[in-house]
C-alpha cells in the first residue's frame, strides 16, 4: 500500500509550487480585494513590504497605509526595522523626491548661490523652520528657494508675514529680518500684494507637502529640521 501511495504523495509535492503566487500577481490579488473592501479609498500604488502578507498601499494624497489580504484589515501607522529605520518615512521620502522635477524654481524665493540646491518649504513662524533658516544662513554652499505654506490654523500671522515677505522690494533681507523675529512684537509695515504668495502656495498644494518644515536637496527629501539629515544629501565641494 506505501509503494502506491509513494508515486502519488511526490505529485502532490511537486504541484505545491504551481499554487504559490508570483509576487506581481500577489499585488494585483491584494489590490483586487483591497478595492472590494474599501472602493472609497483613491488608491494610486500598491506594492510588497518586508512582512509577508502585508501590502503598502500609497492613496492619491501621498498618505501611507498597510493592508492585510487574509484579514481585510486596513492599517493606518509607521513600520520600523532593525536598527531604529522608519521603512514608512524612508518610503515617503522617495514618493516626494520623485516630485522634485515638478518644482518651478524660479517661482521660489532665491537666497544664495551655492552649488548646493535646496528648497524650502517653511511658515515665517514655525520654530522648526526658524532653526532649519538660522543653519542654512550660516551656509555658503547653498543656493536656497523658499515657499511659504503658512499653518495658519497654529500660527495666525504667519499668511500675512509670507505675503508680505514676497511682495518686498527685497524679499531675501525681509525673510531674514521675519525669521529672525523681528515683527513678532510689532505690526508689519504696510504693503501691497503682488500676487507671489497665491502663486507659491498653488505649487505647494499640488506637491501636496505635509507640515513644515520641508526641503529637497539636490532632489532628496527630508522633512523636518534635520540638520544631520539635509547634510547628507549636500555636494562635497
Amino acid at each position: 500500500m506505501r509503494l502506491r501511495l509513494f508515486p502519488l504523495l511526490a505529485l502532490l509535492l511537486l504541484a505545491v509550487p504551481a499554487f504559490a503566487l508570483s509576487p506581481e500577481k500577489e499585488v494585483k490579488e491584494a489590490g483586487t480585494r483591497l478595492h472590494h473592501l474599501y472602493p472609497a479609498i483613491p488608491v494610486t500604488a500598491i506594492g510588497r513590504t518586508p512582512i509577508a502578507g502585508l501590502f503598502e498601499v500609497v492613496d492619491n494624497k501621498d498618505n501611507i497605509f498597510y493592508f492585510s489580504p487574509a484579514t481585510g484589515c486596513l492599517i493606518a501607522g509607521e513600520i520600523y526595522a532593525p536598527g531604529g529605520r522608519n521603512l514608512t518615512r524612508e518610503r515617503y521620502a522617495q514618493i516626494m523626491s520623485a516630485k522634485y522635477d515638478q518644482i518651478p524654481l524660479d517661482q521660489g524665493l532665491k537666497i544664495g548661490s551655492g552649488p548646493n540646491i535646496v528648497v524650502e518649504v517653511t511658515d515665517p513662524d514655525c520654530p522648526y523652520c526658524r532653526n532649519g533658516a538660522a543653519w542654512l544662513a550660516q551656509r555658503k554652499d547653498v543656493t536656497r528657494y523658499v515657499f511659504f505654506t503658512p499653518l495658519t490654523h497654529i500660527h495666525p500671522d504667519s499668511e500675512k508675514k509670507a505675503r508680505f515677505i514676497l511682495s518686498s522690494p527685497h524679499p531675501a533681507e525681509t525673510y531674514q529680518d521675519v525669521m529672525d523675529g523681528l515683527y513678532d512684537d510689532k505690526p508689519l509695515p504696510k504693503f501691497k500684494d503682488n500676487g507671489r504668495f497665491a502663486k507659491q502656495l498653488a505649487i505647494i498644494k499640488k506637491l501636496g507637502t505635509k507640515g513644515t518644515p520641508n526641503y529637497w536637496v539636490n532632489g532628496h527629501f527630508v522633512s523636518g529640521s534635520n540638520h544631520k539629515q539635509l547634510e547628507r544629501y549636500f555636494i562635497k565641494h
